[in-house]
């Protein structure tokens, strides 16, 4: 039987999240909470969710800290989630830059490696051979491990273009049936990261583009100024700034304007 997650408890990992990542959970995630560390708990054999807190907050408990924020902050992703962006990356953005150097796409929460995946497909398919480069970040590296192998079930496939799955993805065979492979030659042009967007950024160079999608949701108005203003010296003039359909960035900053639905430009 699952423990029961106090709300007092519940108050602990929401302040723990919150400072360590930025996140804002609101009351009607304590169920995802508790049942996503529950396991932690059978795991180290204790009883309690304070127990556990407790156990995490111990300095020589850095990797178990790391698991539980990678459980907190790992949220659902797939190939070509909102694709009018990879419209308008093909279609405007890398025509315009092709010839200028290296073209380069950061992706600030690329969760399991979908998001950077699509973007490396696209690019491919609009610069071919010129010179691009995805480097892509999350929090979690459980996530960036999966990330990084490139390696998928079948059934994450259902979103990516039929001719794009053939050009760059391996169909599974033998123990890996059921699954699919990034090719090696689109995985070796995107780099993962561990990045904490919350804390002061290392130096990455400049971006001719910048995704910021699906993230932000879970920020409150001060974090997100506070991320956005991290990463806009990063992003070149002229470049451009995405985020989700469901997100935008009135109020957050006027260093950048709209020129499509969640899409901006650095003048």
């Amino acid at each position: 039987m699952q423990p029961t997650l106090s709300d007092q408890e519940f108050s602990q990992f929401r302040h723990l999240i919150y400072d360590i990542a930025g996140i804002s959970l609101s009351e009607a995630k304590k169920p995802l909470v508790s049942g996503r560390l529950a396991k932690r708990l059978k795991h180290h054999g204790v009883e309690r969710y304070a127990d556990y807190f407790r156990l995490i907050s111990e300095r020589d408990n850095a990797a178990e800290l790391q698991t539980a924020v990678d459980l907190l902050t790992t949220n659902e992703t797939y190939f070509f989630r909102e694709p009018k962006h990879f419209d308008f990356l093909r279609e405007r953005i890398a025509p315009e830059c092709a010839g200028k150097g290296t073209f380069r796409v950061w992706c600030g929460a690329s969760s399991s490696g979908e998001e950077p995946y699509t973007i490396a497909m696209t690019l491919a398919e609009a610069l071919g051979g010129k010179s691009w480069e995805v480097f892509a970040s999350d929090l979690s590296t459980r996530v960036l491990a999966t990330a990084r192998r490139g390696q998928y079930p079948m059934s994450r496939a259902e979103s990516i273009p039929r001719e794009l799955l053939r050009k760059y993805c391996l169909k599974g065979v033998g123990r890996h049936d059921g699954t699919f492979l990034i090719d090696r030659a689109l995985r070796e042009r995107v780099r993962f990261e561990q990045i904490n967007l919350v804390k002061p950024l290392p130096r990455l160079g400049e971006f001719d583009v910048i995704f910021l999608r699906n993230v932000m949701i879970y920020f409150d108005a001060p974090t997100k100024r506070e991320v956005v203003a991290r990463m806009l010296p990063m992003l070149k003039p002229g470049g451009h700034f995405i985020v989700s359909h469901s997100e935008s960035l009135n109020g957050i900053t006027e260093a950048l304007r709209l020129v499509s639905p969640s899409i901006y430009r650095k003048p």
